[in-house]
């Protein structure tokens, strides 16, 4: 006999006692339900009788269409001891579902379709000594959901489909240290765990957490990249926006926790903004298509960027990207050449007041007629290397010559073409490159045996960027195209590789930084047709 058939004839049988007393009724019985003195039956309805007397102990309700039980769904009668709402086509139980029930003992949700149960749906059920959800569609219980009965002897959860993962780790934990009578509990997945008792699993080590990348904030500026800095403590962002002729300096707001417009730049064309600290003074290198190339410096006294000095840019024709680096405790930057007439030019930081000289002056020129893209400078194996990408052909390594003190052509990566831009990553001490191909497959490489050697292949039509970035023990990349969102790969420590994790929208994007700040973490996208736009980094706890 099901416990449906069980509690209705219970009912019938506690209507004939009391038929005498229920004939003194003074309220209306609702259509479809039969009334006594203390008990309400109710078959096949589809609403919660409004209007009842106080004495009213027990409300069974069966076979009915109710969907969902909301805030304070009985709270009209708060004499209820026991309730039962079996066989009716409830999928959500919400916060507060039963406030208003002080002296609720019994409870029984069996055999609807509940899929969902928010955390504070049984909160103030305290004196509740029985509780059955048998035979519903449950996957999941949030963390807690019985933290508020305190009175609980019995509980059924027979017949869901609960899954043995992280997401009821509580679970697992608060059935073996309960001191109620619990249903025993089947894994109904996933397929390695079908079959087990949730009570006799170990529980799973560490936290059952997840991440996600929530939008913080879009401005309003078409840029080219954006190059991340701090100087006196604060947060600043370097914007390249060739479309309003200007190098956009933004400053973090700690008090709105935005960026706002700090300095402007202004140029012709500028496509590359990068800063430097050296002896504590912050320098900007703006790159231009015209008027040639300029560093900038902060002015304490006026609180803006000045200009410092003029780049030789005799042998640039189209700047296409700008690295800095420190290297034998010198600085250095490239300026890379896109075009087939320039060179792409390696520049070296000079400090000499008595000789006039105090700037970035050219130190090396490198190969021509490449059509560059980008520049990456990395160390490995005791030594320092810089990668050329091009459009025309396959990147190209250059070594540093710790005895001409100069970059000497060392091989090349075969078997990739059309390379728009190279980024280097660390993972457990593994250097690796992420190459992004406008035109096939984007690829990643890692060191082995003093060369690179592919490792995954990454679907990437359109993509202009592809970028690694971490925060703490999670690591990503970002793949950014001119014709799809931008997909999020997640880094997989067991198989070596990147998953697909999320996808983000960012109009063309041309690059993703790293912004850490106020115990904070961003992702800072520039777009190169659309709005810039900042992205959140969020701890998310699935055990929720």
């Amino acid at each position: 006999m099901t416990s449906t058939k069980r509690w209705l004839l219970a009912g019938f049988a506690l209507l004939y006692i009391c038929g005498a007393v229920g004939a003194k009724r003074n309220f209306k019985c609702p259509s479809g339900c039969s009334c006594s003195k203390e008990t309400i039956i109710c078959v096949g309805t589809s609403h919660v009788p409004r209007t009842v007397p106080n004495e009213i102990n027990s409300l069974s309700m069966v076979n009915g269409s109710i969907a969902e039980i909301t805030e304070g769904m009985f709270s009209l009668m708060p004499s209820l001891q026991l309730l039962l709402l079996n066989a009716n086509s409830l999928t959500t139980i919400k916060d507060d579902a039963f406030s208003g029930l002080p002296h609720l003992e019994y409870l029984f949700i069996e055999g609807n379709k509940i899929e969902t149960i928010t955390k504070n749906s049984f909160r103030g059920l305290r004196d509740l000594t029985h509780l059955s959800l048998a035979n519903n569609k449950m996957r999941f219980l949030p963390r807690d959901l019985f933290f508020d009965l305190d009175s609980l002897l019995e509980l059924d959860l027979r017949g869901n489909s609960f899954q043995c993962t992280c997401e009821n780790k509580w679970l697992m934990t608060w059935l073996k240290n309960t001191n109620a009578t619990v249903s025993d509990v089947f894994c109904a997945g996933p397929s390695d765990m079908k079959g087990k008792r949730l009570s006799d699993l170990p529980i799973p080590p560490g936290e059952c957490i997840s991440t996600d990348f929530v939008r913080h904030q879009s401005i309003p500026i078409q840029s080219m990249s954006a190059d991340i800095f701090s100087f006196k403590e604060d947060i600043y962002v370097a914007m390249a926006a060739p479309n309003s002729n200007s190098c956009v300096v933004m400053e973090w707001d700690h008090i709105e926790m935005n960026f706002r417009k700090f300095d402007n730049i202004t140029g012709k064309s500028v496509v590359g903004c990068k800063s430097v600290l050296i002896d504590n003074h912050v320098l900007i290198i703006v790159t231009q298509l015209f008027g040639g190339s300029h560093i900038y410096k902060f002015d304490d006294q006026q609180n803006k960027f000045t200009k410092f000095q003029t780049i030789e840019v005799f042998n640039i024709s189209k700047p296409n990207d700008i690295e800095v680096f420190q290297m034998d405790g010198d600085w250095y930057f490239v300026i890379v050449d896109s075009s087939k007439a320039g060179l792409s030019t390696l520049y070296k930081w000079t400090d000499q007041p008595d000789r006039n000289e105090t700037g970035f002056y050219s130190y090396q020129f490198l190969h021509e007629w490449f059509r560059d893209t980008d520049a990456e400078y990395v160390e490995v194996d005791g030594k320092s290397y810089l990668i050329l990408a091009s459009r025309s052909q396959p990147p190209v390594i250059y070594l540093w010559n710790k005895s001409t003190l100069k970059f000497i052509l060392h091989g090349e990566i075969p078997s990739v073409d059309d390379v728009v831009a190279v980024k280097a990553f660390r993972e457990e001490d593994e250097l690796y490159l992420a190459l992004t191909c406008y035109i096939g497959d984007s690829k990643v490489l890692k060191w082995t045996n003093k060369q690179f050697t592919e490792v995954q292949t990454l679907p990437s039509r359109g993509a202009m960027i592809l970028q690694p970035f971490s925060f703490s023990d999670r690591h990503y990349l970002a793949l950014g195209s001119d014709y799809s969102f931008t997909q999020i790969y997640l880094w997989d420590a067991e198989t070596k590789t990147f998953h697909k994790f999320k996808d983000i929208y960012v109009q063309s994007p041309r690059s993703f930084t790293v912004v850490t700040t106020d115990r904070r973490n961003f992702i800072f996208s520039s777009s190169f047709k659309g709005k810039s736009m900042v992205f959140e980094h969020i701890i998310v706890d699935l055990s929720l």
